[in-house]
């Protein structure tokens, strides 16, 4: 289970970096360079922006603690939800934009750390 934990950890780690360096080039700047949104439009999109890397930081830091502690299935299952749902989510926006699911990095992003929770949970009962 441990190994499974870390396996999560270090995806969501991974998932942190992209979203905030590469992701925030990609994505952040040019939203705050967009002069022909609503400012209460551009700068909640940079608010939500921003809640994302808290939540994915969270994660990791939590998917760590549960491999270094006594881990705890429940905790593990709202981690794994979380993350399966936030996958689903990102799936949903892509095709509801015309896009296929997987251009957007979020999603198998979110699925991989799913993944590595789902099995964490599995390997525990």
């Amino acid at each position: 289970m441990t190994l499974f934990l870390w396996g999560a950890a270090a995806s969501a780690i991974v998932t942190f970096a992209l979203h905030t360096f590469a992701g925030g080039k990609a994505v952040a700047r040019p939203l705050l360079a967009d002069e022909s949104l609503p400012k209460a439009s551009k700068w909640l999109n940079y608010y939500c922006w921003h809640i994302t890397t808290v939540v994915i930081a969270f994660i990791a830091v939590m998917f760590a603690w549960l491999a270094l502690t006594t881990p705890q299935t429940d905790i593990i299952f709202a981690l794994s939800s979380l993350t399966a749902v936030l996958s689903l989510l990102s799936a949903g926006v892509a095709i509801k934009a015309g896009m296929h699911p997987l251009k957007f990095p979020s999603t198998s992003l979110f699925a991989i750390i799913a993944a590595f929770g789902w099995l964490a949970f599995f390997a525990g009962q």
